[in-house]
């Protein structure tokens, strides 16, 4: 689970809701002073919301980016249906397609995807299902296939007490569930009090069809390879969903971009924004 540095978002960004062909998305969408060089979507993962972005807004706005962070639907502040089909990663990988189709008509500068994790998982289904909208795709801390086997562990139980068990009952296992690569010190009340409230607001059915994706999620890197779009892995230096050495090898079957962030792990958006910033804008200026 990310947890965001701070909650407060810059000046530079505003919260409001993405309309588009598929529904309205709860965003936050930061720009630059002049007119973008281009435009960023960001796909938060398992568990995650838009605000595990906060922190890359204000200085991928600086380097000349439009930069919008989503929830996906039944995440955090974007209504569900209590259904799991809904879920699918055909689903999800079609509203990420509509994000992107209503953000082009803005003309805000060629489009560059992120997933984080998860949805690395569900962005990259949307390239293959139609790279055209994308000029680059960026996988965040996310791997070629299933999460490792301890982590599918711990999303097993989830699942299993989420089919038992309500949301504020989940609440108190799901703390337990946390890698221990991933404790921190102390948080803030308030910080507290958003992780508590994101997970009451996320539907339990988006929780379980999402995680039995991790599980069983096939490696489709070749297929990735095929479309010729530019990649960017990156990563922390150690990371409890997958390897770094699996990210390390994906990397260089897609002959993509390799940034390890030093001093991050999972969440390196979170951890070190301020160095993953200028890495994925360095990437995205250079693919244009």
């Amino acid at each position: 689970m990310s947890r965001p540095p701070t909650l407060t978002l810059p000046p530079c960004a505003r919260a409001h809701r993405l309309d588009t062909a598929r529904g309205a998305f709860a965003v936050h969408d930061a720009r630059p002073d002049g007119a973008p060089i281009g435009t960023a979507l960001l796909v938060p993962g398992f568990t995650g919301s838009k605000e595990d972005f906060i922190a890359l807004l204000a200085p991928l706005a600086a380097a000349g980016f439009r930069t919008v962070a989503v929830d996906g639907r039944g995440q955090h502040q974007t209504p569900g249906p209590r259904d799991q089909q809904a879920y699918e990663q055909r689903e999800l990988a079609l509203d990420v397609q509509a994000q992107a189709r209503a953000l082009q008509a803005f003309g805000d500068g060629p489009l560059h995807l992120l997933g984080h994790s998860l949805g690395g998982l569900v962005s990259r289904a949307a390239v293959l299902h139609d790279p055209t909208p994308f000029r680059s795709l960026t996988v965040l801390s996310s791997g070629p296939a299933a999460i490792e086997p301890t982590q599918q562990t711990r999303v097993r139980m989830l699942i299993d007490a989420l089919g038992t068990m309500g949301m504020e009952q989940v609440w108190a296992a799901m703390q337990a569930l946390n890698p221990p690569e991933a404790a921190h010190e102390a948080l803030a009340p308030e910080l507290t009090a958003f992780l508590r409230q994101r997970w009451l607001n996320t539907v339990p059915e988006q929780l379980i069809a999402t995680g039995r994706q991790m599980l069983a999620e096939p490696d489709r890197v070749a297929e990735l390879a095929r479309t010729g779009l530019p990649v960017h892995v990156v990563s922390g230096t150690v990371d409890y969903a997958w390897p770094v050495p699996l990210m390390d090898a994906m990397a260089r079957r897609l002959s993509a971009r390799r940034t390890v962030v030093e001093g991050a792990e999972h969440s390196p958006n979170a951890e070190r924004p301020q160095k993953t910033a200028g890495a994925l804008a360095g990437f995205w200026s250079d693919v244009g």
